[in-house]
């Protein structure tokens, strides 16, 4: 840069300086008493900043700013100055401290709201959640309408991390087009929270569309998530696929899975090492074969989730202190597999209190009894009080009563109305004595009209004297091959009818019914 004149200069020795810059075009400077260098109009723009030289006549002094560091500088940079609020500044944001602070009051305000509700916050430190009161209200009310409690959000607090919009109503819309009722959708969410947490397409589908590989019907589908939403948190290839190739392992029928795991889908979260494969060892270890092991479990799947340490073993250690022998164990479990869940611990001294204080039954028979029926153990006091009634009515004794229970206890449990129509017709067309019932008592198990009254019409055709069990207690074959005999055997006569375990291992030919069973409960 170079000055090309001046005017005005009073003082000999005031020196001119040349600057060079290239970089910058000059224009002419004025100088007065006090002279000012202005650069151009395009500058001022680019730099934000007006520069002036400014010279004082008695002592030289620069008392304006560079031109050398205003060029030199980043020509587009402008630094902001919150405190002077320079109006300069293109514009303005908070810094990350202070956007930190901002998010730690709002966390506060939300954690003061949900505090003022009953809701505790601590375990919510780390979790994402709204930056306002509002929102937060907004999720609050939505569980709430939903029929959750304050103590159920408690519960799961982070809950209170998921959105109404992108997590919940996603959620509960694809559960309702399954066909989950909306009623159901409480306790849905008080067992299984973490759902609201699923994606649609990534969590929830793939589970729904593995149930239906497993036979379960599309209509069983809501039912199955009802009575156990925790399926829907689990692996594909986890426990689910380990416990249904352990059933079909040891024989359950691979068209019968479907049905299993309908009505207890508590299945696919068991652990074959720690529940399913001690359970049925246990039960093979009381002389029940795996094959019927495997028939049980189809017919009443939710035996597997008896505890087989604190309930299991135990039951059948009681059935042995009441009388019940070692030998038997097997039979009574293959004919009522609920009794070993059951709290055996109370019903085994009530039942026996009861048949004592009715037929005046003593301790030992009592073992007897739960050998022949087990299902004894669930009867009521009017149940068992009818059918005594109606068996004395009959005409028999107290101790008739009593012998005739010992030796049939079915006989506290059959339809009475059945029982009266087979009476009337030993009385009035067999015209056999009441010590034959005595004897056999079983004869009021048998249906009248498929059994009782075409085998009578052809012993009394025949012309033979037998007992009732010589004509009632053999199938229908064997009866038929008796008919032939000239004279009867008396060790036929002598036979009692009992449970035969083989029963359970035959092949099945009927079709599995895997409509849902709300509680699958047994008949008595």
């Amino acid at each position: 840069m170079m000055i090309r004149g001046h005017t005005g200069v009073v003082k000999p020795n005031f020196s001119i300086m040349l600057l060079e810059m290239p970089t910058l075009k000059c224009h002419k400077f004025k100088f007065g008493t006090t002279s000012t260098f202005q650069a151009s109009p395009n500058h001022e723009k680019r730099g934000s900043l007006i520069t002036k030289l400014q010279y004082s006549r008695g002592d030289r002094k620069t008392v304006s700013k560079s031109l050398h560091s205003t060029i030199t500088s980043k020509p587009y940079s402008s630094k902001v100055s919150r405190k002077e609020g320079s109006a300069s500044s293109l514009y303005s944001r908070p810094s990350l401290v202070e956007m930190k602070n901002v998010r730690q009051e709002n966390r506060a305000k939300v954690y003061e709201f949900l505090r003022g509700i009953g809701i505790v916050p601590d375990e919510l430190d780390g979790l994402e959640l709204p930056v306002t009161v509002d929102v937060m209200k907004e999720r609050v009310d939505f569980l709430l309408k939903l029929g959750l409690a304050i103590e159920d959000i408690n519960n799961y607090p982070l809950v209170l991390g998921c959105s109404v919009k992108k997590n919940m109503v996603p959620v509960l819309d694809y559960l309702g087009k399954l066909g989950v009722r909306k009623s159901t959708f409480t306790e849905f969410l008080r067992r299984y929270p973490q759902v609201l947490h699923s994606s649609v397409v990534v969590d929830l589908g793939p589970v729904v569309k593995y149930l239906q590989g497993m036979d379960i019907k599309p209509s069983d589908i809501p039912r199955v998530l009802e009575r156990y939403p925790e399926v829907l948190g689990f692996k594909l290839e986890g426990t689910m696929s380990t416990s249904v190739a352990y059933l079909v392992g040891i024989g359950v029928a691979r068209r019968e899975i479907g049905g299993v795991l309908t009505k207890y889908p508590e299945i696919l979260g068991m652990r074959v090492a720690r529940v399913i494969k001690p359970f049925v060892e246990y039960l093979e270890s009381l002389g029940i074969p795996r094959l019927a092991v495997a028939r049980l479990i189809e017919k009443r799947p939710h035996i597997l989730g008896f505890g087989l340490e604190k309930k299991v073993k135990p039951n059948i250690q009681l059935l042995l202190e009441f009388n019940v022998r070692e030998a038997y164990l097997s039979s009574i479990v293959a004919q009522y597999a609920e009794i070993i869940g059951m709290d055996l611990e109370t019903k085994l001294p009530s039942q026996r209190n009861l048949l004592k204080s009715i037929i005046e039954l003593d301790n030992d028979n009592f073992g007897t009894i739960i050998e022949k029926m087990p299902q004894v153990v669930s009867l009521s006091s009017s149940a068992v009080n009818s059918h005594v009634d109606f068996l004395k009515s009959c005409g028999f004794s107290l101790q008739q009563v009593k012998n005739m229970v010992i030796g049939c206890p079915q006989l506290l449990a059959l339809n009475l109305d059945i029982m009266k129509h087979s009476f009337q017709f030993f009385q009035k067309e067999m015209g056999r004595p009441l010590d034959d019932l005595v004897a056999f008592p079983a004869f009021f198990t048998y249906g009248l009209e498929s059994t009782i009254k075409p085998r009578h019409r052809k012993v009394v055709h025949k012309g033979i004297t037998c007992s009732l069990s010589w004509l009632l207690n053999c199938s229908d074959e064997k009866f038929a091959e008796r008919m032939t005999y000239d004279t009867i055997d008396m060790e036929e006569m002598e036979t009692a009818p009992s449970f035969d375990m083989s029963s359970l291992t035959q092949p099945r030919y009927d079709e599995s019914d895997s409509d849902y069973e709300e509680d699958g409960e047994e008949e008595t």
